[in-house]
């Protein structure tokens, strides 16, 4: 039985120098990550104003999403785990 605010996705964890530079210094919960990585991609308007679910990395971004031109918001998680510890 576990208690509220102890679930896996509310674990703190340790993030990479590469995602620490676009999202803060960690540890920090992976849905907090998502919530300032959507900050940072919105506020630098990264997204595809055509197709809203594309995302264009800027350089910082380029590093977490392995250099991909575009990268689909479905894929975005896939990417941010390897830089998640």
């Amino acid at each position: 039985m576990t208690t509220k605010g102890n679930s896996k996705f509310m674990q703190p964890l340790k993030l990479s120098k590469e995602l620490a530079a676009v999202v803060g210094e960690g540890p920090m919960p992976r849905t907090e990550v998502t919530k300032k990585l959507w900050a940072y991609i919105k506020k630098k308007k990264l997204q595809d104003v055509k197709n809203k679910r594309n995302i264009i990395p800027d350089e910082k971004l380029q590093k977490i999403f392995g250099n991909k031109k575009t990268v689909n918001m479905f894929e975005m998680p896939k990417f941010v785990s390897k830089h998640l510890s």
